[in-house]
């Protein structure tokens, strides 16, 4: 666990002292985010985010390939890990290329899906699928890549999508890469096996990169993300989960807690885990989809009624809007994975009173804030 923890903490130290940096060169090429009717912010903001947490992710990587307990345990952690940070530095460039010129939907997309392909080739997809009554579905490589692709491309559009206020994203993805880090590090340990995993690893990583963009994101932000920071988050926090099913059997990842066998629930984690970390900003883009193409428009059309818009329509402030959008993301991350590592009904009751905690805070608290609307809308 401490090699763990300093994993965290390097990906965070130097994505947070990057940062600086970040923004100077977006600053000197023009990656700015201008003001616009729509938007909070004041003066133009910076984006190339991605790039700072990218270099925290590199970083994280270079120490753990030299921690004694990590680098002892076979040469399949960071072989994977080094193939999903490849990944993401290709989608964080088409992100930059984005945030200099306004790529068109199809290009983003299309760098999306050769980031999934390198994946792919580079044997990181779907091996199989767990099936209700405890068989397991091997898939064939073309299944298992358009899975794959699926999964991955779908969470990297989610993460955007999010992304609408200052903290969203890097918090939301910080607490579903804190949530994975849990389940992976479970996992190991009902199992009986070694406790250094690439999925363990690369959570650890990604919640210590968006744990340093914080400071300097919350609002308000003196610099944002872009698509290179939000497409990098979605793909590394896929790819996280994905990694499991090449390194446990079925049988492994729906082995419960103590006392307990099989739990049939765990056996979708793989699948599931992304969805269900990212079910906030999912539910946004499902909902952003049907309403625009409800009303005749694209599908990637800006508009101003994301989940984060309702929230500042009945009331809440800005940060109070992100914070309680992190409370229903670590509501949901941790529930899933908790439900899935354990059982009792102390667990349950946990589960009900945090749930309880969060729809009060959301609904009922009175409101002490003016609604406004005028917020910047990336997605």
């Amino acid at each position: 666990m401490r090699e763990y923890v300093l994993v965290f903490l390097v990906a965070a130290a130097v994505t947070y002292l990057l940062t600086v940096i970040a923004r100077e060169i977006a600053l000197r090429t023009g990656a700015i985010a201008e003001v616009r009717d729509r938007d909070v912010h004041a003066e133009p903001i910076p984006y190339l985010g991605g790039l700072a947490m990218l270099g925290g992710l590199v970083a994280a990587y270079a120490v753990g390939r030299e921690l004694p307990f990590l680098s002892s345990n076979g040469p399949f952690v960071f072989e994977d890990a080094g193939v999903v940070l490849l990944a993401g530095a290709l989608v964080c460039a088409v992100g930059v290329l984005d945030d200099l010129f306004e790529l068109d939907a199809l290009s983003k997309l299309g760098g999306q899906v050769l980031a999934v392909g390198f994946l792919v080739y580079s044997g990181i997809q779907f091996q199989w699928i767990l099936l209700p009554d405890r068989w397991q579905f091997s898939l064939d490589p073309a299944q298992g890549a358009l899975l794959t692709a699926v999964l991955v491309v779908a969470t990297v559009n989610a993460v955007n999508f999010v992304d609408g206020l200052d903290g969203l994203a890097a918090g939301v993805v910080g607490i579903g890469a804190l949530a994975l880090f849990l389940f992976s590090y479970q996992l190991t340990t009902l199992n009986g096996v070694t406790l250094a995993t690439t999925g363990a690893f690369l959570s650890a990583s990604l919640a210590g990169a968006c744990a340093g963009f914080l400071p300097h994101n919350f609002h308000p932000a003196r610099l944002f993300m872009g698509d290179s920071g939000s497409m990098l988050l979605g793909l590394v926090l896929s790819s996280s989960a994905l990694v499991l099913t090449t390194q446990f059997s079925g049988a492994e990842i729906g082995r419960g807690g103590a006392g307990s066998n099989v739990n049939p629930f765990a056996f979708f984690l793989p699948l599931l885990l992304p969805v269900a970390i990212l079910v906030v900003p999912f539910a946004d883009l499902v909902l952003a989809v049907v309403r625009r193409g409800w009303a005749g428009r694209s599908p990637f059309a800006p508009d101003k009624r994301h989940l984060h818009h309702r929230l500042l329509e009945i009331g809440h402030s800005q940060r109070r809007a992100v914070v309680i959008m992190w409370m229903w993301a670590a509501l949901i991350a941790f529930g899933t994975v908790i439900v899935s590592l354990y059982t009792g009904n102390l667990m349950w009751a946990a589960l009900a009173v945090a749930t309880a905690v969060t729809i009060t805070l959301t609904f009922v608290v009175p409101v002490v804030h003016t609604p406004h609307l005028g917020q910047r809308e990336d997605a």
